[in-house]
């Protein structure tokens, strides 16, 4: 590849990575405020409680795949990955739109707002990491692409799994 173009993609790439990882928090706040009067025809905590515990699953098993050596299936699942986390934002914040929140009730509140807390501040924070994984891995950059996937890896992997954790906490205070 041709080391001017490889810049150039770098640059183009971070720009639009900068963009998004300040663009889909601040609409995702924004869309909060903003209420819907519609009745959802399903009940969609449990469902994208579902596509967290799903999503899970795929990153160990695209970590696996790599680890195999199978970049092809590796790729195929990480790409999927992506799909099943935009997915959950699009429900999760529908949800939110359509419905007033849950509090906690439990007696283990301050496990679940440790959990909760950690939960949605590495959510935000894992947007560029898994945008500039990305961005390696399609520019062929696997060195850096290996590097910066130490990091996204366990962030991500830990926000789908206590997604489903804080879901498993609230549920039984839905109304």
């Amino acid at each position: 590849m041709n080391t001017n173009k490889n810049t150039q993609d770098h640059k183009k790439y971070n720009t639009l990575i900068i963009i998004l990882s300040v663009v889909i928090p601040v609409v995702v706040a924004i869309l909060f405020g903003v209420k819907l009067d519609v009745e959802l025809p399903i009940f969609l905590p449990p469902v994208y409680a579902v596509i967290n515990g799903i999503t899970a699953v795929v990153l160990v098993l695209a970590v696996w795949q790599i680890k195999k050596g199978n970049q092809k299936a590796h790729e195929l699942l990480m790409k999927f990955a992506i799909g099943l986390s935009l997915l959950f934002l699009v429900m999760y914040v529908l949800y939110h739109m359509t419905s007033d929140s849950t509090s906690y009730e439990g007696s283990y509140g301050a496990i679940y707002y440790t959990i909760l807390i950690s939960h949605i501040i590495l959510s935000v924070a894992v947007i560029p990491f898994v945008l500039i994984t990305y961005a390696r891995a399609i520019t062929q950059n696997f060195k850096l692409h290996k590097k910066i996937a130490k990091i996204t890896y366990p962030i991500w992997l830990y926000v789908a799994v206590t997604g489903v954790i804080v879901y498993l906490m609230i549920s039984p205070y839905y109304n």
